[in-house]
């Protein structure tokens, strides 16, 4: 009998273990690299806002907080669903646009890349939004956000920022 008893707390403790960060391994840790506070500038140099990501409890979600610097603000959540084996964003911005996206791990693993569902343009054309997220090192990663025509070209830049790790007070 005791070790029935032994052996369910083994199993118990075991299963807490699993539960403590069911998220914190493979696919899950695709996107870590865009955690933190930043800085975005332009090419020019320009500070276009701020953005900081962060890991809710258990690693299962990230949550983006942007800042621009003229004004507006928008979230995301962003998530790994092991269902589809994809990544997927929900953007809300201050005037109210909503931007959904899927994804993954570029074919090279360098970048995150995500794209929407295709949607007609005011010129009747279908398009998608394509957005990719490429670190350049531990303090920088370049976004890029394309509008893509129905043959996967880019037709338009929407956004190019150069992420600039904030520096902490007293740096």
């Amino acid at each position: 009998m005791k070790y029935i008893i032994l052996f369910s707390f083994f199993i118990a403790s075991l299963s807490l273990r699993a539960q403590k960060c069911a998220c914190c391994e493979g696919h899950y840790n695709d996107f870590k690299f865009w955690l933190g506070d930043w800085e975005v500038l332009d090419t020019a140099g320009t500070l276009l806002g701020y953005n900081t990501i962060v890991a809710e409890p258990g690693n299962c979600l990230m949550r983006e907080h942007w800042r621009g610097a003229s004004g507006g603000s928008g979230r995301s959540m962003n998530f790994y669903e092991a269902q589809d084996s994809s990544w997927h964003q929900l953007w809300v911005s201050s005037n109210a646009f909503i931007l959904r996206l899927k994804g993954g791990l570029s074919e090279d693993g360098l970048s995150m890349q995500m794209q929407s569902e295709p949607f007609k343009s005011k010129n009747g054309q279908f398009v998608r939004h394509q957005i990719s997220w490429t670190p350049k090192g531990p303090d920088e990663v370049i976004q890029e956000w394309l509008v893509l025509n129905d043959k996967g070209l880019a037709v338009n830049t929407l956004f190019y920022g150069i992420y600039r790790r904030a520096k902490q007070s007293g740096e």
